[in-house]
């Protein structure tokens, strides 16, 4: 059976962004931790992106269990910390930005693992299209995200130096 297009353009671009993000983790003081999972979360969308479901279902979970450690590690970290808070959306913030990554993680494993438990055929239709929608919705939010941070950053940094440029003058 083969992987719908919906499904394999969405495990592709997933792919895609976990491997950026893995190759962010290079600068990261505590590197050991991210690069696993966002390399791992890469490695299952590649793989359940090219072919039927290939990928062995503990790599999958671990990916899964690793993402809701991080997650809980910056909850706690966040928590104790009062850095930004649970619902900030402050990509500015180291802990906003692992959060939404170990978030995307969890997220896209669970539809993994569901996808490769149903097979996404024709036996549950509606739990196949409710998976591919899943991960279309999650295409869109981490796409959209990310844009926006990268949008806004830029900004931000050209609003800085022109600033920095400019005297004030009375």
């Amino acid at each position: 059976m083969e992987v719908p297009p919906l499904f394999r353009w969405c495990s592709l671009l997933m792919a895609s962004l976990f491997a950026i993000s893995a190759s962010f983790q290079f600068d990261d003081p505590d590197w050991y931790l991210w690069l696993p999972l966002y390399a791992t979360a890469c490695v299952v969308n590649l793989v359940n992106g090219f072919f039927t479901y290939k990928i062995n279902q503990q790599v999958v979970n671990f990916a899964l269990w690793l993402g809701v450690v991080l997650f809980t590690k910056v909850l706690l970290e966040d928590m104790v910390h009062g850095m930004a808070g649970f619902w900030s959306l402050d990509m500015r913030e180291r802990v906003v930005r692992e959060k939404f990554g170990s978030g995307l993680v969890i997220s896209c494993m669970f539809l993994q693992s569901k996808a490769s438990k149903h097979s996404l055929g024709r036996k549950d239709e509606i739990v196949a299209s409710s998976i591919q929608r899943g991960m279309a919705i999650l295409v869109g939010i981490s796409y959209g995200l990310s844009y926006a941070y990268f949008l806004f950053l830029k900004k931000d940094r050209d609003c800085e130096q022109s600033f920095e440029k400019k005297p004030l003058s009375l």
